[in-house]
């Protein structure tokens, strides 16, 4: 008869271990990356909203620093979050450099 001791012991550190080296290589839930561009973005285009869908709010088009130069991205629509107003995403000027906020709900 062998004894289950060893294994039982061995399942325990090895369980223990990956779960230790899953905790410190976990990524942080709300990581966002940085966008800053040397240069104001050009004048927002006009843009035709489509009509009003129930249950979604509209997030108007801007543009985004891509590669060294500002791309046109396109509205669309964003599903309601029940009590919360959606924060369009808009450029700020920091000292000489403009910095994206990403759009988000309040």
């Amino acid at each position: 008869m062998t004894s289950t001791k060893p294994v039982r012991l061995l399942t325990a550190m090895l369980t223990a271990a990956l779960t230790g080296a899953a905790a410190l290589s976990a990524t942080p839930a709300f990581a966002q990356v940085v966008i800053v561009a040397p240069m104001a973005p050009p004048a927002p285009r006009v843009e035709v909203v489509p009509p009003p869908r129930a249950g979604y709010a509209w997030d108007p088009g801007h543009w985004r620093w891509v590669e060294g130069r500002y791309v046109w991205v396109g509205g669309h629509w964003q599903a309601v979050r029940v009590g919360h107003r959606w924060v369009p995403g808009h450029w700020v000027a920091r000292g000489p450099n403009w910095r994206w906020v990403e759009g988000h709900w309040a």
